[in-house]
Order: structure tokens, then sequence, then C-alpha cells
């Protein structure tokens, strides 16, 4: 079945109102991007869960998704009029048509070279180098398939310093990535741990298609163990509140390596870090950074 995409430009003003009403009006969804993307004055927006960025575009892509039998027409302007703004606006309709979309997704995915020797391959894809690791993942539910500069971040380390025998916790373990990679780099063990069971279910098959013996943790069970290495690829804000756990979690002598932190978040979350451990800034790409720190004795 198609679908009829129309497409507004407006200010911050009104984008929320807009966005609001068009839903309203019947709108099967409605998205938001900036005006500018793809241009040199593209501004990319980051905010924690449950927080809305400390700014907004100035000029934003409002598409809204309608129904093929769906008068434009009639509910565009009117949309427009409940948002302050003028009914004959200019805008843009578009046709989408069906398709394969299982097969669009795969197209997104393709295989992501993060080292000389290490490579994560989606399951569809025939492995480009047979000689390196190859980690074989596909998208799912749960976050972490090698595309997003965090997780890149924490797997160039984990292939940069893990030691043949370290004990691995990948905590926020998500697709269960890290901790299956950790496994098949030479860790001697490892362990995952999400509040997700989602996560859960798609980290245990991702680890048994990839014949790693990693163990997963909900989030509530209590790890009596510590590693050598911890990993927790979360956010700055939850980080930070976990930082107590995690260096109970690592032994003395051990890293911790934190991912998912913003450039400006980086010292707060070191500040939280450093009773414990001896925090530096590794690596960053784009706007984030990895942070690792080694546990004092």
């Amino acid at each position: 079945m198609p679908w009829q995409a129309v497409t507004l430009i407006v200010d911050a003003r009104c984008v929320e109102k807009l966005s609001d009403t068009l839903l309203e009006s019947g709108a099967l969804s409605v998205d938001v991007s900036d005006a500018a993307a793809g241009t040199p004055t593209e501004r990319p927006l980051f905010a924690e869960p449950g927080s809305a960025p400390a700014v907004n575009w100035s000029v934003n892509r409002v598409v809204a998704l309608f129904a093929e039998d769906v008068a434009i027409e009639n509910i565009v302007p009117v949309a427009l009029r409940a948002s302050a703004l003028p009914p004959t606006m200019v805008y843009g309709i578009d046709r989408i048509d069906d398709q394969d979309w299982v097969r669009l997704t795969q197209a997104q995915f393709t295989p992501q070279k993060i080292s000389s020797r290490l490579w994560v391959v989606p399951t569809w894809h025939e492995v480009v180098d047979a000689a390196a690791v190859n980690i074989r993942l596909d998208p799912g539910l749960a976050f972490g398939t090698g595309t997003h500069p965090t997780t890149r971040l924490c797997l160039q380390w984990i292939d940069s310093n893990l030691k043949r025998g370290d004990s691995v916790i990948d905590y926020g373990c998500g697709s269960g990535i890290l901790a299956v990679t950790a496994m098949k780099l030479g860790a001697g063990c490892a362990a995952g741990v999400d509040i997700d069971e989602q996560a859960l279910l798609a980290a245990r098959r991702n680890a048994l298609q990839n014949q790693a013996d990693v163990t997963f943790y909900a989030a509530a069970d209590d790890l009596k163990a510590p590693a050598n290495v911890v990993v927790a690829n979360i956010l700055a804000n939850p980080l930070t509140v976990l930082a107590p756990l995690l260096a109970r979690l690592t032994l003395p002598g051990g890293q911790v390596v934190l991912s998912g932190i913003l450039a400006p978040q980086a010292e707060e979350v070191c500040v939280a870090y450093r009773p414990w451990f001896d925090m530096h800034c590794i690596i960053a790409e784009d706007e984030w950074v990895l942070l690792a720190g080694r546990k004092t004795a």
C-alpha cells in the first residue's frame, strides 16, 4: 500500500504545535529533522533519554506520513492555521510506494571494519576478510551493531588493550557485542548485564551464533565476582550514578572503560570515577569520547 508524505519547512516556534496537530489530523507518523541537514550549517543535537536538547533547530523539516486516500489539501491548511502559520504556506507531497522493508533495512547495515583484524558482519553478508575475527551480528531490538561511534570506540579499545585471559564484564550489554568480542579476542571469561529482558535474549542469541561462552545476567542479579575489565557503553547520567557499583565490580589494578559520553560531559563523568580510578580520555569520534581508568590498589 502506498502512502503520502507531506513536507513542510517551519521555524522552531511552531514545530511542536504543528507536529501534534498533524498527528491529531490523521498522520500516521511525523518526523522532524534539521532543514539544513546535508549542508555545512547542519547541527547535530544530543540529549539524554527523557530530556529535550538544550537547543532546537532554528529551521525544521517536518515530514508527515498519511494514507493514500487522505485528502491532504483539506487537512494541511487547517493544521497550519491551528499552528499559527499561514494556511497558504507552500508544502510538498511525495508518493511513497510499498517496498520490501526488510530488504531495505538490511541494505543499511553492511560489514563494519573495526580494525585490521576485527570486523562486525551482519549474517546476511558474506565475510569480507576470512583471516580476521568476524563478529556475526544482526540489528535488532538491542543496541550495539558496530555502526554507532560509541560501540566502535569500545570495540577498538578492546581490540588494542585486552590481555589474553582477562575477565570482562559488559555492563549495559545490549546486543552483547562487547562481551562476545572480548571472548573472541582471548578473554578468559565474560559476563553481560542489562536491565532489558529483550536485550538479554538478543545477547544470548548473538553469543550462541558466534560460539562465544558468555554468561548474561539481569541487572537486578548480584554479580559477586569482579573483573579485570569492566566496559559500560551507556550514557553519561547513568554512568555517573553507577560509579560506585562499577568500581566494586573492577578488580584492583583492573580497568574501567566508559562510552556513550559526549565531549562536554567527559569531565563530569571523570570526577565521579576518580575516587577509585586514574581516569583519562582515550579516543574520540565525532562528538563522542571514550574514558578509561585503572583502579588504584
